[in-house]
């Protein structure tokens, strides 16, 4: 291991994970293109991300994590973003998981997350967990489980067939589901992640064939019900704090490709111009607009979370006012990301479709987060809808 690799692995500064994360983050940048080609974190880049304690932000405290706040959360993922794309995608998916933590029994969470490199990993589907004596027999095929090469324990969401073969219902008559926990090694994958961008996330799709699952490790997350730890953090859905992630994995990326622009506009003179880019009223104009863009999408997204945390711990919970801008500032924050990040593009010329330039696999890697769930504009017709005093209806708002 390096010396840089060892100071970072050895940190002992548990204070803003931003700060952390800005230590990790040359090592991420120096290795995107091995990630990328490999669809995997190297070992040692692995090892300093978890030396750095980068995946247990919103682990409970209880159970070694940091339980940070969700401002401080998205501030560390777009600190690794702008490094490397795919490592924070992987991080912010590793780091949603962990929030399952909060609604289990606290001798299986610690099974779960007592080892220093514990990742849980998980992706989109619903299999069928049949109850069966003291658990699940459960079986299925889920998609997208972004960063499965470096987790030590996968998980499925299932709808639960009861005995008699029916299906369990919620109190509101909707479909019961659990997450259902087991070992990496119990299940199989499948090679199918052949993409643009994101390459590095591996989010291959997986199966659980017929795996017995005992009752204390099928979860439910979300549930006021079942959740064990009543910290504020945890009065924040799944679904919220993937997108606030997310959101921060996408402006991430586009100020890791802005700042490349600027770089190359201080010395770049065009093909059949007279003079630098950055001569240019055109540039000047187009990089202050990006600038204001992209801090002031980050801007309002922090402070959308820092309001809705301050609601939490004031009132031990939020409203459908808080999962509204949560949401309305997610969405829009993916969508000013892309925006910036094209123009940078654009506006770099030639050289920004070289393979080995720091444009290209960003664009690729911008693309491909924009057009995950948290970013679809869909989201803003339910924000829509909430602000008009209608009652939105959509499971990921």
């Amino acid at each position: 291991m390096s010396t840089a690799l060892a100071g970072v692995t050895s940190m002992l500064d548990r204070g803003e994970p931003a700060a952390r994360a800005r230590a990790v983050a040359p090592v991420l940048e120096a290795a995107g293109p091995r990630i990328e080609a490999d669809k995997a974190i190297p070992p040692e880049v692995l090892g300093a991300m978890h030396g750095a304690r980068l995946f247990r932000t919103l682990l409970p405290q209880a159970y070694g994590g940091e339980q940070v706040t969700p401002a401080a959360f998205y501030r560390m993922m777009e600190v690794i973003a702008a490094a490397d794309g795919s490592a924070g995608w992987c991080l912010c998916q590793a780091s949603g998981c962990s929030i399952a933590s909060a609604y289990m029994a606290p001798e299986v969470a610690r099974e779960i997350w007592g080892p220093a490199d514990a990742v849980l990993a998980w992706g989109f589907g619903n299999g069928a967990a049949q109850v069966v004596p003291g658990g699940y027999r459960v079986s299925g095929t889920w998609a997208f489980a972004s960063g499965n090469r470096h987790a030590t324990w996968m998980g499925g969401h299932c709808r639960v067939i009861e005995p008699d073969g029916s299906i369990r219902r919620n109190a509101d008559g909707s479909q019961h589901e659990r997450s259902m926990l087991v070992p990496r090694r119990m299940a199989r994958f499948h090679d199918v992640w052949n993409v643009v961008g994101l390459r590095g996330t591996n989010s291959d799709t997986y199966t659980y064939d017929a795996i017995f699952v005992p009752e204390e490790y099928g979860v439910c997350r979300d549930s006021d019900a079942e959740r064990r730890i009543q910290a504020p953090l945890y009065q924040f859905t799944t679904s919220h704090l993937y997108s606030a992630g997310f959101a921060g994995v996408s402006i991430g990326i586009a100020r890791g490709l802005l700042d490349a622009f600027v770089d190359l506009a201080r010395g770049k003179t065009a093909a059949a111009a007279t003079r630098p880019l950055r001569d240019s009223e055109v540039i000047q104009n187009g990089i202050a607009q990006a600038e204001a863009k992209l801090r002031s999408a980050r801007a309002w997204l922090i402070e959308v979370l820092e309001e809705a945390h301050a609601v939490a711990e004031a009132t031990g919970r939020i409203t459908m006012t808080e999962r509204a801008m949560i949401r309305l500032a997610t969405t829009s924050g993916i969508q000013r990301a892309k925006e910036v990040a094209e123009w940078a593009y654009h506006e770099a010329g030639a050289s920004a479709i070289m393979l080995s330039g720091p444009f290209e696999r960003r664009m690729r890697d911008i693309h491909a987060s924009s057009q995950q769930v948290h970013g679809r504009s869909a989201h803003l017709e339910m924000c829509g809808q909430h602000f008009l005093g209608m009652n939105p209806s959509g499971r990921f708002f």
